[in-house]
């Protein structure tokens, strides 16, 4: 306790921000806690920094991020790469001032900063970085975390998340920063105009095209997030009705009261949605998470009374990757290793070139110079890597939209599309085996249990494959035949994560039938998964 106690004490005294010394003074005798907080230093994960807002190495405050803030600029003069660093924010607790003070730190080690005119979505910082030929950029956000949580997100000159070895250099250069009073700091540098965000909504325009249908019913929310205005105008300005928002979400809110997670994958996240697009008679619904970068559609479908049905990721990325290649649009169409296989498959038959990455953006858009699309079953959807090269919730719902609106022309709902896939193609269902967990020891304990003893069939079917792709990735990969169960830890939650996929190919035109098959084999495929990691 003495060692540790030291260990804050010097904390303290390095400290700039007087709030934060006054919460870590008052947990100086509390052993459990000050274990917690200064259990090591957040280190870069998912394209930066994430964790729970508190004091302490271990938390998101403006003592972390004064130091994130002078290793960036100092990677940056190291590397030699000239031009301003762009800093934008959402608008979480402590999101304004974060994004303030890596300007500050920008300044005053003579890097000009510019700073976004307000709380705005992620993709318009990825955008503004390459609009504005930026060394670099910083995104103050916890994207869809609970709201004690923030996160700090780094994206390269070229508007694509950082990797490796850039993460762990970039890591390296905060921990010799050395005392954070020290850190010369400048003014708040420049805010830009709305031209930016002029800019940005001119090009998401430039995705959709200008002569088709446009009667379209939209219920949409931001869920206490960023999106709103600068989806309402982009939408609009694409010829589209304006939307009906919830309207208890309507608003930025860093409490997310109407949501146990702000996240629209979570059970009942689109509850207030989906209430309104039946209230309003829409024909399709869209939620934005809250810094805009994902996007989740639900479609309602008359069919026997089926009413609205949430899509998945995986099948929100294959609508908006066929839709564009039936659109004509060439190039690569990427998605990740834990994704749906039928956008390979879709990819053979347009004879079009396929990607598949490591989880995450930062992979999928550097699948090649000739990328066209990219997608993850987590809701995140690139339609326009020339636009943003990172996922963007934005561009992706107009797609949505113009699609949607183009069947509903003909009579058909995106479940019809969907149908029509599946008898080409298979009924490629997927889903996911989440768990939250507390102590984060109960992830690795989990995967440990199931590299030691991984399954040896699944669906009464012998495994064929085992693939470990550790120390890359922390991920296992087991196949049988076309059944396929992917583990991994979360990048950005304290989650672990299966993710699920049984193929059941369509006998006699039945795809009902199929996809009733399909439900029960994957049921089935999560109790087996479980069991396997020990769950």
């Amino acid at each position: 306790m003495s060692d540790l106690r030291a260990e804050a004490e010097a904390w303290l005294a390095d400290d700039p921000d007087p709030a934060g010394r006054d919460e870590l003074r008052a947990v100086l005798d509390d052993h459990q806690e000050l274990q917690d907080r200064f259990a090591g230093p957040l280190t870069f994960g998912t394209a930066g920094l994430r964790g729970p807002l508190r004091a302490g190495p271990n938390g998101m405050n403006l003592a972390v991020v004064r130091g994130a803030a002078a290793g960036l600029v100092r990677w940056l003069e190291d590397s030699a790469v000239d031009g301003p660093l762009v800093v934008g924010y959402d608008a979480r607790h402590g999101s304004k001032a974060f994004a303030e003070e890596t300007a500050r730190v920008a300044q005053g080690a003579g890097r000009r900063a510019l700073l976004l005119p307000r709380p705005l979505p992620t993709p318009v910082l990825a955008f503004a970085v390459r609009h504005l030929n930026a060394a670099a950029g910083v995104m103050v956000t916890a994207s869809h975390n609970p709201p004690q949580d923030n996160g700090y997100k780094v994206y390269l000159g070229d508007g694509s998340q950082i990797v490796p070895p850039a993460d762990r250099e970039i890591e390296r250069a905060i921990r010799a920063v050395g005392p954070l009073l020290d850190v010369p700091l400048g003014d708040a540098g420049e805010t830009l105009g709305e031209d930016v965000i002029d800019a940005y909504v001119d090009g998401a325009l430039r995705t959709v095209e200008p002569e088709v249908p446009r009667d379209l019913v939209v219920a949409y929310t931001p869920m206490h997030g960023v999106g709103k205005d600068v989806f309402l105008r982009t939408i609009t300005e694409a010829g589209y009705p304006a939307p009906a928002v919830v309207a208890e979400q309507a608003e930025p809110d860093p409490d997310f009261p109407t949501v146990s997670f702000p996240n629209p994958e979570e059970p009942g996240a689109t509850d207030l949605l989906l209430a309104l697009a039946t209230e309003t008679g829409a024909d399709i619904a869209i939620a934005n998470d809250p810094d805009a970068d994902r996007c989740a559609v639900a479609y309602k479908s008359d069919k026997a009374g089926a009413g609205w049905r949430l899509l998945r990721g995986d099948e929100v990325g294959v609508l908006l990757a066929d839709h564009l290649m039936r659109r004509g649009v060439k190039g690569r169409y990427a998605t990740t290793i834990v994704s749906s296989s039928l956008l390979s498959r879709m990819c053979e038959a347009h004879g079009v070139p396929y990607g598949e990455t490591l989880t995450g953006f930062k992979w999928i858009v550097r699948a090649g110079d000739d990328l066209v699309f990219g997608y993850e079953e987590a809701l995140g959807y690139c339609v326009a890597p020339t636009h943003v090269r990172d996922k963007d919730g934005i561009t992706a719902a107009l797609l949505v939209c113009e699609l949607a609106a183009g069947l509903k022309s003909e009579f058909k709902d995106l479940g019809d599309r969907l149908d029509e896939l599946a008898l080409r193609h298979g009924v490629h269902a997927t889903d996911q085996l989440s768990v939250r967990v507390d102590d984060l020891a109960d992830i690795a304990t989990a995967m440990a249990t199931i590299r030691r003893r991984p399954p040896v069939e699944l669906l009464d079917e012998p495994v064929h494959a085992v693939e470990d792709l550790l120390p890359d990735a922390d991920v296992l990969i087991v196949r049988a035949g076309p059944t396929r169960v992917v583990v991994r830890p979360s990048g950005t939650e304290p989650k672990l994560k299966a993710y699920l996929e049984v193929v059941e190919p369509v006998v006699d035109g039945d795809v009902a039938a199929a996809r009733e098959k399909a439900r029960a084999s994957l049921a089935a495929l999560r109790t087996e998964t479980a069991q396997a990691l020990g769950l």
